[in-house]
């Protein structure tokens, strides 16, 4: 059994928040690069030369990559031979807290969805539990805004409604987003369990790398084909468009009942922002 203190978990939460805000990861900055060498048209190239021009002057001065910092997402993964000495969540709240002040990050979180009073500090945090083998944890710290947050939809399709299902419901998620979630977007999509589980598998799928696809060959070819299908749709950079509507197009499954097919879709804007760290 290994020790971890509440607060190493505070202290690294606090400093993912921060990075993850100010930093986008270079597989994203590198997609976004190719998607602008491609790009066809000079409007939706010179939007992209802005993306990346502020994601560089992010990077410089260690300043947010967006306006909106969006609710903080916290993904666990905890070993099984792993001990905290106190309240993790707690842990992770402290560090969320001290991460949005010190970081001089948007606080967005307002304690009730009716009364709209802002908590103050972004807390409390989303935080995801995964007990895994080993004695260690791995945090991830998402920061997830809402303009492309509010365009996620799920649908409970029957199983006869097949691939084609699958494959129409996300391409008419996406169209109906338009330019909302400030494209070009990252499509996280979860198929299969419950109707909440579903729902997690489509933000865990916007974790994953844009170099990497599905493991599973048939599931990589449909994210490969569905990528192409809404980059045909024309809504491009910010809305303006072009070619380049979507970066990548990540799914993940679970196994679900005979009668069922779960659907969710949940789109990331360009910002596709998360950090982690093992400790």
């Amino acid at each position: 059994m290994r020790e971890i203190s509440t607060h190493t978990i505070t202290e690294t939460v606090k400093k993912l928040c921060i990075e993850a805000n100010c930093h986008l990861t270079e597989d994203v900055k590198n997609c976004i690069r190719c998607k602008r060498d491609e790009e066809g048209w000079q409007g939706a190239k010179d939007i992209l030369n802005r993306i990346i021009e502020n994601f560089e002057i992010a990077d410089q001065e260690n300043q947010p990559v967006c306006q909106d910092t969006g609710v903080a997402c916290v993904f666990l993964k905890i070993g099984q031979d792993v001990h905290v000495d106190g309240s993790i969540a707690d842990a992770v709240n402290e560090g969320v807290r001290q991460g949005y002040s010190e970081g001089y990050l948007r606080k967005s979180v307002v304690r009730d969805p009716l009364d709209r009073v802002n908590t103050g500090d972004n807390t409390p945090a989303m935080i995801y539990y995964d007990l895994v083998e080993g004695d260690k944890m791995e945090i991830t710290v998402a920061p997830k805004g809402f303009g492309s947050e509010n365009m996620s939809k799920i649908a409970m399709l029957r199983p006869s409604d097949g691939v084609e299902g699958v494959r129409n419901f996300v391409l008419r998620a996406v169209e109906e987003a338009g330019p909302n979630p400030c494209p070009p977007i990252v499509v996280g999509v979860g198929v299969g369990g419950t109707f909440d589980k579903a729902a997690f598998l489509a933000k865990k799928a916007l974790l994953r790398s844009l170099d990497e696809r599905n493991e599973d060959p048939f599931y990589a070819k449909l994210e490969e084909e569905l990528l192409e299908g809404i980059n045909s749709l024309g809504i491009g950079p910010q809305g303006f468009g072009g070619r380049t509507t979507a970066l990548a197009v990540n799914i993940e499954k679970f196994p679900t009942h005979i009668a069922g097919l779960p659907v969710a879709v949940n789109i990331n804007c360009h910002v596709a922002r998360h950090k982690s760290e093992v400790i």
